[in-house]
Order: C-alpha cells, then sequence, then structure tokens
C-alpha cells in the first residue's frame, strides 16, 4: 500500500514537473523567435546613421544655394512673421539664408539671411536692418532631435509585434527651428498610439479572472476569451501563460495599440 502510494506521488510530481518544462519551453520558444525576428528584420527605410569623420562639410546642393531674390510671404505666413519685431528672433518661414560650403556638420556656424519681402525687422539696438547674420548648427532638418520637429501619428498600424512596426511620418521643424534644407521630410517611426487600455487593469484581470478569459475579453480578443472561459483557463496553465505575456507586455488590445 505504501509503494503504490508513494509510486502514485512519484507520478504527480513528475505531471507537474513536465507542466512547468513545457510552460518554459513555450515560453522560451515565443521570446527566441520574437528576438530572431527582430535581429533578421531589414528594417528597411531606416535613417542611416551618421558616420563621424575628421571635419564632415556640408555639401548638398540644397544647402549651397540661395536665392537671389527674397520670396514674398503669404497671407498665412504674415500671421507668424511679425514686423517689427528683432531679425534674429524671426521664425524659420519669414526669412531666407545663404548657407555657405565651409559648414561642418554639428557644429555652430554663422550664415547671412535676410527677411522675405512684406516682413521688416530691426537689430538688435532697434535700427531698420535688411541683413544679418544668423547662428546654428550646421545640421539638415531631418537630423534634428525628435523634440525640434512634429510628426504625424496613424492608428493603422500593430504597435504591440515583433519586431516593431514603422510607419511612414510627415514631419516638420518647428517654427523657431532653424535648419539647413527642406523643412518638411519623411521619417521612419515607430508605431506609437493607444486605444486607451490600461496595462493595470489587464494584468488585474488576468490574475484574479483570468480563467474566464476576462483579460481577454477586456483587451477586445473574444475568441480567445471563449477559449479559456469553456476550457478553465487551459486548466490553469493558459491562465499563468497569459500572466507572464501580459506583465512583460507582449499580449496587447486586439486594436494593436499600446497600453496607457
Amino acid at each position: 500500500m505504501t509503494a503504490n502510494r508513494l509510486k502514485r506521488v512519484f507520478e504527480r510530481g513528475r505531471n507537474i514537473m513536465s507542466s512547468y518544462v513545457m510552460l518554459f519551453l513555450l515560453l522560451l520558444d515565443i521570446y527566441s523567435s520574437c528576438a530572431i525576428a527582430y535581429l533578421s528584420s531589414p528594417h528597411v527605410g531606416q535613417e542611416t546613421p551618421y558616420t563621424a569623420q575628421q571635419s564632415p562639410v556640408m555639401t548638398s546642393p540644397v544647402a549651397l544655394t540661395s536665392s537671389s531674390a527674397a520670396p514674398a510671404v503669404t497671407d498665412d505666413d504674415l500671421s507668424v512673421c511679425p514686423s517689427g519685431g528683432q531679425c534674429s528672433r524671426l521664425p524659420a518661414d519669414c526669412i531666407i539664408c545663404s548657407f555657405h560650403h565651409n559648414c561642418s556638420y554639428g557644429r555652430p556656424a554663422n550664415f547671412t539671411c535676410r527677411a522675405k519681402a512684406g516682413v521688416h525687422c530691426v537689430s538688435d539696438q532697434g535700427r531698420p536692418q535688411q541683413n544679418f547674420s544668423l547662428t546654428l548648427d550646421c545640421r539638415f532638418c531631418w537630423q534634428l532631435d525628435p523634440s525640434q520637429y512634429s510628426c504625424t501619428n496613424t492608428d493603422n498600424c500593430m504597435t504591440v509585434s515583433c519586431p516593431r512596426r514603422r510607419y511612414n511620418a510627415s514631419c516638420k521643424a518647428l517654427d523657431h527651428v532653424h535648419c539647413l534644407g527642406k523643412r518638411e521630410f519623411q521619417k521612419r517611426l515607430f508605431c506609437n498610439w493607444t486605444g486607451g487600455y490600461k496595462w493595470s487593469t489587464a494584468l488585474a484581470l488576468s490574475v484574479t479572472l483570468g480563467g474566464f478569459g476576462a483579460d481577454r475579453f477586456y483587451l477586445g480578443q473574444w475568441r480567445e476569451g471563449l477559449g479559456k472561459l469553456f476550457s478553465f483557463g487551459g486548466l490553469g496553465i493558459w491562465t499563468l501563460i497569459d500572466v507572464l505575456l501580459i506583465a512583460v507586455g507582449y499580449v496587447g488590445p486586439a486594436d494593436g495599440s499600446l497600453y496607457i
């Protein structure tokens, strides 16, 4: 009798150990496939990293060319181009500058600028001025810090995916930021939007009512929720897996948005 009981205890322990081993292997497979997919992704459209040189020089035709006559501002520009103020404080859309070739990337440089036709400005001493000198860092607009430009957002891409998804965004340098080249440019950005789902709520539902599929129902994943409901959370194994996957952020809202 004792031997049979020990045998049953041993078999039960072996079954529990096998379940934990399978769970560990499943999680290991998920994370490994995620890492492999990210490392093997081509990352098409990413910006080419800048390679530091001894003295990099801006030689783009955009940076070297200046108009012989200052273009007139439109009615929309007049609302952001105040007349009578200091020339050096005018927004970038209100002036035109002559960029020279001896401009080293990332270093301050002096450029000769003038206000566009229809905009009148003064010097630091309050005297009317046409041409003035402006000091700014030598870099193109698409090389600016993210805090110095704004981009369009989209809700048509998955934010919770591996590897992370990107989208083509139309960006523009802020009005007070001066830079070389076109002020409007394209960038490949990571999907970054939210549908209002809270990570803390999803995790709490997964821990407390995960066996009934409440976490999946909350995230909008109805088929998975019904599967967990009628299988009693996969006899507990599915529930435990979902707790771990939601905790690390691998399982997210069905609409592909970010948690808040």
